[in-house]
């Protein structure tokens, strides 16, 4: 795999669309949509149920495969990669955070976290490892299991896990949807810290306007296509935007 590094945006699409079924049948998710995410920005990517946020997502992570157009990750286009290139591609640049958090429930948090760099094959990062623990306020919950751990704090713990191969891009799916507010206000502010402290790009699907508020950038779906591309936009800016797109 080539690389183009920092010369090109953290990720990019062109043209892209994902159909699933057939025929009569057939629902296009994405439309061609052809969108960038430059390096260090925090977009939030919003749209009604079935507008093809979360399919977006999954596409530009490579979780899911486009059926037209084409995706490249800091420098690396997608598209003919084999599965084992697609695998080291998202463990070296693609952190992925998830609603239902994905912890591994036999695993403690400093276990989860070291996850990715055993499965690399790296034993080293112990260091780093502790140091995220700690950056996202759970050095003391280290050898907790998830089941000890309250919604907040394992959403902390898939955050750290996602930062730990030092990712360029952390895309984030619902990651405060099962949360209570003032858990998911602190999720919000890790996600910001990490553009902020770190020049990670992040692109949060949310439902929510107050969250989408947080970020630079806010782009909004409907029907696969993006209707709304902004940036600055503040929480009641962005709830008349959802509010306007209803009622089309």
């Amino acid at each position: 795999m080539t690389t183009n590094g920092a010369q090109g945006p953290a990720v990019s699409a062109e043209g892209l669309g994902r159909r699933y079924g057939e025929g009569e049948a057939a629902i296009d998710a994405l439309a061609d949509v052809t969108i960038e995410f430059p390096r260090g920005q925090f977009t939030a990517v919003m749209g009604p149920s079935g507008s093809g946020k979360s399919t977006l997502l999954h596409c530009l992570a490579g979780l899911d495969r486009p059926t037209s157009g084409s995706v490249v990750v800091d420098g690396t286009a997608l598209a003919g990669l084999s599965d084992r290139d697609l695998t080291v591609l998202r463990r070296e640049s693609i952190g992925f955070i998830f609603q239902s958090f994905n912890l591994l429930p036999m695993l403690s948090a400093r276990e989860n976290v070291a996850l990715p760099l055993r499965i690399a094959g790296t034993h080293e990062g112990d260091d780093r490892v502790e140091a995220l623990l700690a950056d996202v306020g759970l050095a003391d919950r280290a050898g907790h299991r998830p089941s000890e751990l309250s919604g907040g704090q394992q959403q902390r713990v898939a955050i750290a896990r996602a930062l730990v191969s030092n990712p360029t891009v952390i895309f984030a799916d619902e990651p405060t949807g099962n949360l209570d507010s003032a858990s998911g206000h602190e999720i919000l502010q890790l996600l910001r810290r990490a553009v902020d402290d770190s020049g990670r790009t992040v692109v949060m699907v949310t439902h929510d306007p107050a969250a989408a508020s947080i970020a630079d950038r806010v782009v909004l779906l409907s029907d696969g296509h993006v209707v709304l591309d902004r940036e600055g936009m503040d929480a009641d800016e962005v709830f008349d935007a959802v509010r306007g797109l209803d009622r089309t």
